[in-house]
């Protein structure tokens, strides 16, 4: 069934994320803009692990949690469907690694965003911030991995224009993520604390796309009565090219038995069949089964007509 294909596992983990952080906005735009502890003076917009912090702390949790799972899932199934063929499958054992490297990186970030809902930045600013650092870093590093992959796709397949929006599609995140983070890391250590948490906000909703990205890359394999997963037609069009047939249970030849396929028990074999060496009958012997002459050759070709020889 198409609607519970592997292409769900990126919309759950896009809505719990978006769903996650309106939330934690609207509450805390509701309550009146409200200045937690954890909050430094002259800070007048709550980063999103201060609201996280507090209240909502439970929330928070939950929703990495979810968030991060659902979307490893999303890797996972993407590495999977190539290896099965659902997908176009990787080219080189470099695109296998590279994928391997992307997932191992996604995993690392997953769990800086996990650790870094659970180790608040009141209690444990210190171990809050490096979890940050972990999380991001990880997934930036993870798509920087992943576009390598799917460059090397789409060299190899430039029918699949999917490929190559996928792969502008999560560069653009990359560059737009990294100018971001910089921007907010300067901006933190400057003390310039609302314009750092302006642009956390905005580091974690352009997360939300990057997340849906990946329906790109799931959708494809989908089978229904309208679509073909992309592996399996790009494997019928690759028969098609080799001059072989599409049916899946079709013989290559139209006579798959050989030679002999429509010999009966009438025939003899000594008489010789189409396909067998030509002789001139000379009995057992040094000379047994060759040609007296060169003549004899020609001879034997001219009046031999399959089977039936003279």
């Amino acid at each position: 069934m198409w609607y519970l294909g592997s292409w769900l596992f990126p919309v759950i983990s896009a809505c719990m994320w978006l769903g996650m952080l309106l939330a934690m906005f609207i509450d805390w735009e509701v309550i009146g803009h409200p200045i937690y502890p954890s909050m430094e003076a002259g800070q007048k917009i709550a980063y999103i692990s201060d609201v996280g912090a507090y209240g909502l702390k439970p929330l928070f949790i939950t929703g990495s949690v979810i968030t991060t799972v659902f979307l490893d899932l999303g890797f996972m199934a993407e590495r999977w469907l190539r290896h099965t063929g659902r997908l176009v499958p990787n080219t080189s054992f470099a695109q296998k690694v590279l994928s391997v490297i992307s997932i191992i990186f996604a995993v690392a970030g997953s769990a800086g965003l996990i650790l870094l809902s659970i180790f608040d930045t009141y209690h444990h600013p210190r171990l809050h911030d490096g979890f940050l650092l972990l999380f991001i870093g990880g997934y930036i590093i993870s798509a920087i991995f992943l576009c390598a992959e799917y460059q090397r796709l789409g060299i190899h397949y430039r029918n699949h224009r999917i490929l190559r929006i996928s792969f502008y599609v999560k560069l653009s995140f990359i560059i737009i993520e990294v100018i971001m983070a910089v921007v907010f890391a300067a901006t933190s250590f400057n003390s310039q604390k609302n314009v750092a948490a302006v642009f956390e906000w905005l580091v974690a909703l352009i997360f939300t796309f990057y997340i849906l990205s990946f329906l790109l890359d799931l959708l494809p394999s989908v089978r229904s009565k309208h679509h073909v997963p992309q592996g399996w037609r790009d494997a019928e069009l690759e028969k098609g090219r080799n001059g072989l047939s599409t049916e899946p249970d079709a013989p290559v030849t139209s006579d798959s038995a050989g030679p002999n396929q429509n010999m009966g028990p009438e025939d003899d074999v000594s008489q010789g069949y189409r396909g067998t060496t030509m002789t001139n009958g000379v009995g057992a012997g040094a000379g047994a089964g060759y040609p007296n002459n060169h003549s004899d050759v020609g001879g034997r070709k001219k009046w031999g007509v399959g089977r039936f020889r003279r």
